[in-house]
């Protein structure tokens, strides 16, 4: 401090040396510094001022105290006190004389103001001002009321009123006196003189205080005019006695208390910032309008009645009630004409008001059945709901979210309030009357941005809170911005309320990473189609472990496997402690291997993941080195969850006596389907050979001593794992493919891949996944297929002499969802012999920011055009191809009919569909409804089959009334609003979206596992079952299996009457496979043909098929017309689409050898069975889903960093089971 004040004596120091400099020394005269322009003065010397300096002591620079004469200078002098900052600042010079105090709002410290200020502007003071008015009118009501029980008409003239009636002319039967004079006790006229003294003074001053410039606009006011009438005749009363009876109408006050109701219930609202329903608002004045009409009726009859009939005031009260219900019974009616002539006002006023009054309450009502009511503060406190925030609400999103959040028992008691800124729609309000959800379900109109709207919601007592997107928007960048405000206004009104948040494009998440959950539907629908194409259907699997599910879906049909499909559907991702499950409890201490495959051979039930208690990443499949714990939390795959599970322990028993022991599937039918543990059964595996094979994964038959007659076996599943038995898990260097024998064109297509990270992600927020990538990143010409550039001269597809299938992806725009296609199907764990080459058919072409994400993936391709231009797709290699992905595209989400929005994208892929029947497509719709159209075929008795199943299940109440859907049985086509229910059931299973991540490889956890797939051979039925395959893999390469992809001959229900007849393929098949047509039943080929243009012709045949199968022996030539009847036709229609597809890649000049028109899997249907029982046979062809643990779980991290970085070759995990795993 002291060196800050030595500062500013040093500065001032300076200037008055300087001042001293400019200026001759003069005659010192004490005066108050001043400035002049006129003359100049001396300054004092410069000893002078360091003499008053050193006296301040560098403290309190006194600069006052200089002695100056006539001191004339353009600097001024120093003020006293002056700042260090403000000699900073520059010259700054004022006086504090020249200080003004300005005080603020004076005109409210006037007696005036502050009057007003109490009476009416305060709310809180104003309030209890109404209240007090409001009781002084029912007080004078009440008084009334006294009055009028303690009234004796024949004694209530006075002396004065007696004499001049003798004079008065009266009519006829009518006693005015009775009616202008009344008896009033002093007591009662002193209370009411009281209260009317108060209230003309209350009034006047009131008056005073609102007066705004017109008088008169203040005097005919209707309370003001009723204030006079009933407050001067008792002040007058006080000056003259004689008016003391006179009557008064003080049951007008009445009006006067339901206008100070009305103004104090407003004012309390006001104070409380609390705002009711206009509706409650109306409805009280409608009961307050109706009560005041029936007062003033009951007291006005009753008292001119005074001079006819003397009605008492319930006779009066009576008569109104029977009056105003336009009931009219008679037997009480005003006799003298002023009582009625007053029953006809009142009925004109009524007839005048009230229904004012019901058509503004109509009117309130039918607005507020389009916004909805309030969610009461206390049904928030002693009942659970959830908020759910949408744009726009349709009634496929409630119906889904209805039932998959109700699908759950512990959720039957919560209550679901959603916030929506639309009107409700006729549909959705239809289903909402419905009792089961008119009770569970309210809707409130309103926006998420306005704190009004959410406190109506309760959001802060809520349990949690979902938002979704509007993925139906034309512009989803500006769906997200909605989806992100709304996030954030409900995290900043209510932050201890959790956050399930759906989110479209990739880029906009870490927006909203701050919420609990969130799903970014780009992610999730690009992996997943990505991973279609290497792992059949796994859309179809993911969907159906993230659906809620009893599995009773197809029970009740005819087919095989459409009940064994439907009852494997049912199965789901469930947790729990190991040391509370008795599914996993004895294996603590064991191996996660072991553990995994004893508990399917003895519950049925499928461990798929694990997770510390310290560590709060999930593991998939860690492998056999994972040792279990009972703090471990155990992920399984099942029909239920084990705390919804019956155990019936009497296989021992049946053991012992040698009994087969029955699977879950042959249980009694007595038992719960909740009760019944999924794929419980057994498996026999035969252990002549306990010692493990020699070092391979294989699933191959061994053979010993070249005799094959002996029974294969299997090694056990170890409980703890043995390093020397266990193959390396490495797959950072490709050891076999460098030592198989390639092609210089081979090597020098994948022998230049290393294995690391992208250099570049198109979006925050993306997972770091290990990827084979491109040594140097390629330019961008190069990246263009259709177009050579300076480093190559290709213009099509084959000119790249690709060894593997094309995987073409067709999309509008290339978002930076595509970048999350590429990953997984790049991914370290891919072997580089496998890599398909990829290529993007873009609507439009791809900007530099996207090119430079992608370009360090090897082939990478992208190509403008679109699926309906065949030039486009011959261009782009579609003969090449074995799958074809079709993405939605945005600009058809917004159709004028909201399911039309997949009319264009259906209809494209149907085209192609016809030109390559050999080709898979797998295509993206808007609306999971809208499948039923995807390869149509009209007059395909099996697929009205289904549909009509289909119409069955939904009936029953089931949540996938879809799923025996062929196409999406079997992988080919998907909806992403599918996935909605992911983020649903994440309320109840808060690793759902993490598990999905892991399966889909869009999160990449050090020591989790992947999921790949592997195809049964001829070389693998030796292994038989599916429990004897579980432990094969168990046993030999630490894999564990989830489900099977099946694919089978198409077959008819013997309950069917329509008869499908097989279609040869082709002129030198049909010979072959002449003999055997009675074995190779029923497959669906009627379809093709139906599309003829000669139905006459294919009516007469399939007449003719019909007939020839109803004999028992069809003749042999009979047949053979038949088929070749029906072949010429159907090969008519498929050799004019061949020949427009050849002359098309004849004018392109490409070449027409690859172009296999013929092949087509029109007979076959495909399914997945999720965690199947032991017991299930395998059969050929048979794609088995296993999750793969990972290679670089237990490999140091320092030989990772060198192996990603040299090419050393070390041995490879997947060396052998690459040879029999088909991707």
């Amino acid at each position: 401090m002291n060196i800050f004040f030595n500062l500013r004596g040093t500065v001032v120091r300076q200037i008055a040396e300087e001042r001293a400099v400019a200026a001759p020394p003069q005659v010192a005269v004490m005066s108050p510094p001043r400035r002049s322009s006129s003359s100049h003065g001396d300054r004092p010397s410069t000893e002078t001022l360091q003499k008053n300096n050193s006296s301040n002591s560098g403290v309190i620079l006194d600069i006052s105290a200089l002695k100056m004469a006539e001191v004339d200078t353009e600097v001024p002098p120093l003020p006293p006190r002056y700042r260090f900052r403000d000699l900073l600042l520059g010259d700054q010079t004022f006086q504090n004389d020249d200080r003004v105090q300005v005080e603020f709002y004076v005109n409210e410290n006037t007696f005036k103001e502050r009057l007003k200020l109490f009476f009416i502007k305060n709310q809180r003071s104003s309030l209890r001002i109404r209240l007090f008015n409001f009781s002084l009118k029912i007080l004078t009501c009440v008084l009334y009321i006294v009055r009028v029980s303690l009234d004796n008409p024949n004694g209530s003239q006075c002396a004065v009123c007696r004499n001049s009636s003798l004079n008065n002319t009266e009519a006829a039967g009518i006693n005015w006196d009775l009616i202008f004079w009344v008896h009033r006790r002093d007591p009662v006229w002193a209370i009411q003189v009281t209260v009317a003294l108060i209230s003309f003074l209350e009034t006047m001053l009131i008056t005073y205080l609102s007066y705004k410039g017109n008088i008169w606009e203040q005097i005919f006011q209707i309370s003001f005019i009723l204030e006079m009438i009933n407050t001067v005749p008792f002040i007058i009363t006080i000056f003259w006695h004689p008016l003391r009876n006179i009557f008064v109408p003080v049951f007008l006050n009445c009006w006067l208390a339901k206008g100070a109701l009305e103004n104090m219930i407003n004012d309390f609202h006001r104070a409380i910032q609390r705002t009711h329903s206009a509706m409650f608002n109306q409805v009280f004045i409608l009961i307050c309008t109706l009560l005041c009409l029936v007062f003033t009726g009951a007291c006005g009859i009753q008292h001119l009645e005074r001079a006819g009939k003397h009605l008492t005031l319930f006779d009066s009260f009576y008569f109104c009630i029977v009056t105003f219900s336009t009931v009219g019974y008679g037997d009480v009616t005003p006799q003298i004409w002023p009582s009625q002539l007053l029953v006809v006002i009142l009925i004109c006023v009524a007839l005048v008001v009230l229904p004012l009054q019901f058509e503004e309450l109509a009117y309130l009502w039918m607005e507020s059945q389009k916004l909805g009511g309030n969610y009461s503060r206390h049904r928030a406190q002693t009942e659970k709901h959830v908020v759910l925030c949408v744009s726009s609400l349709k009634i496929d999103l409630l119906m889904d979210f209805l039932n998959e959040f109700y699908a759950h028992p512990r959720l039957q008691d919560y209550y679901v309030v959603i916030l929506c800124p639309t009107e409700i729609d006729i549909q959705v309000r239809r289903i909402l009357q419905i009792p089961l959800w008119s009770q569970r379900v309210i809707y409130l109109q309103g926006s998420a941005l306005k704190d009004q709207d959410l406190m109506r919601a309760k959001m802060d007592d809520a349990e949690a809170c979902f938002i979704l997107s509007s993925r139906n928007e034309v512009d989803r960048t500006a769906a997200d911005h909605q989806t992100i405000l709304r996030a954030w206004a409900a995290k900043d009104f209510a932050p201890n309320c959790p956050l399930y948040v759906q989110i479209l494009k990739p880029e906009n998440k870490f927006h909203v990473k701050f919420a609990d959950h969130v799903v970014c539907e780009e992610e999730f629908k690009y992996a997943m189609l990505a991973l279609n194409c290497v792992c059949p259907a796994t859309s179809t699997l993911v969907t159906l472990l993230v659906h809620t599910s009893r599995g009773q879906e197809g029970q009740l049909s005819p087919e095989q496997w459409q009940r064994m499909y439907g009852r494997c559907s049912g199965n789901e991702v469930y947790h729990i402690r190991l040391c509370d499950s008795k599914f996993f409890g004895e294996y603590d201490g064991k191996s996660f291997t072991y553990a995994s495959f004893h508990a399917h051979k003895k519950y049925g039930v499928c461990l798929i993941g694990v997770k510390r208690e310290d560590n709060k990443s999930i593991l998939l499949n860690p492998g056999p080195r994972h040792i279990m714990a009972s703090t471990d939390t155990c992920y399984y795959i099942n029909i239920t969850k084990e705390e919804n599970s019956a155990f019936i322990f009497k296989q021992e028993e049946k053991h012992s006596k040698g009994l087969p022991v029955p699977g879950l599937y042959d249980a009694p039918s007595r038992l719960p389907v909740h009760s019944i543990i999924a794929s419980m059964g057994t498996v026999a595996i035969d252990l002549q050979h306990p010692d493990p094979p020699e070092e391979s994964s294989k699933l191959t038959l061994p053979t010993e001593n070249g005799a094959g007659s002996r029974r294969p076996s299997i090694a056990p599943v170890l409980e703890i794992a043995d390093s020397s038995a266990i193959l390396p898990c490495d797959l950072l260097s490709d050891q076999s493919e460098d030592e198989t024998n390639q092609s210089d064109e081979e090597g020098s297509v994948g022998s230049d891949f290393v294995k690391g990270y992208p250099p570049n992600s198109p979006y925050i927020g993306s997972s770091p996944t290990l990827c084979h990538l491109l040594p140097q990143k390629a330019p961008f010409c190069c990246l263009r297929l259709d177009k050579g550039c300076t480093h190559n001269s290709f213009e099509d597809a084959k000119a790249y002499g690709f060894k593997n299938k094309l995987i073409i992806v067709s999309a509008e725009t290339a978002g930076n969802g595509l970048y999350n296609f590429i990953v997984p199907l790049r991914a370290y764990y891919r072997p580089r012999k496998e890599l398909n080459p990829i290529v993007l058919l873009l609507d439009y072409p791809p900007d530099n920011h996207f090119l430079e994400a992608i370009c360090c993936f090897p082939m990478v391709y992208f190509m403008a055009g679109t699926i309906d231009n065949l030039d486009n797709l011959l261009q782009c290699g579609i003969i090449y191809a074995d799958n074809l992905v079709v993405v939605d595209k945005e600009s058809t989400m917004s159709a004028e009919e909201d399911y039309m929005a997949d009319a264009k994208t259906i209809v494209n892929v149907q085209t192609m569909f016809r030109l390559f029947p050999s080709l898979s497509i797998i295509t993206e719709l808007t609306h999971p409804s809208n499948m039923r159209f995807m390869q149509f075929r009209a007059k395909d008795c099996y697929s009205l089959a289904l549909s009509k199943l289909e119409k069955i299940e939904r009936d029953k109440g089931s949540n996938l009334a879809f799923m025996f859907r062929l196409p999406f049985a079997a992988g080919r086509v998907f909806s992403i609003s599918m996935l909605d229910t992911l983020l649903y059931q994440s309320f109840v299973k808060d690793y759902m979206i993490a598990i999905a991540r892991l399966l889909l490889g869009l999160d990449t956890t050090p020591g989790s596992g992947y999921l790949c797939a592997m195809k049964i051979t001829e070389e693998d039925l030796w292994i038989r079952t599916y429990g004897r395959l579980f432990q094969k893999l168990c046993s030999s390469s630490a894999e564990i299996p989830i489900g099977i992809y099946r694919t089978e001959s198409h077959m008819f229900s013997t309950s069917e009457s329509q008869v499908s007849i097989n279609v040869e393929q082709g002129e030198e098949h049909h010979r072959d496979r002449g003999e055997s047509w009675k074995e190779k039943t029923a497959h669906r080929n009627s379809t093709t043909s139906d599309q003829s243009e000669h139905p006459l012709l294919r009516k007469k045949s399939m007449q003719w098929a019909r007939r020839l199968s109803r004999k028992n022996k069809p003749s042999s030539r009979a047949e053979r017309i038949s088929q070749q009847r029906l072949s010429l036709y159907r090969r008519s229609e498929r050799q004019e689409l061949s020949e427009l597809v050849k002359n098309r890649m004849k004018h392109l000049g490409l070449p027409t050898v690859g172009y296999d028109e013929m092949n087509d899997h029109q007979n076959t249907l495909s399914y997945v069975l999720i965690n199947p029982p032991p017991d299930t046979m395998l059969e050929l062809n048979d794609i088995v889903y296993i999750i793969r643990s990972d290679p670089l779980a237990h490999v140091p991290e320092d030989s990772q960093v060198g192996q990603a970085r040299s090419g050393r070759h070390q041995q490879d995990f997947g060396t052998e089971t690459r040879d029999e795993t088909h991707l």
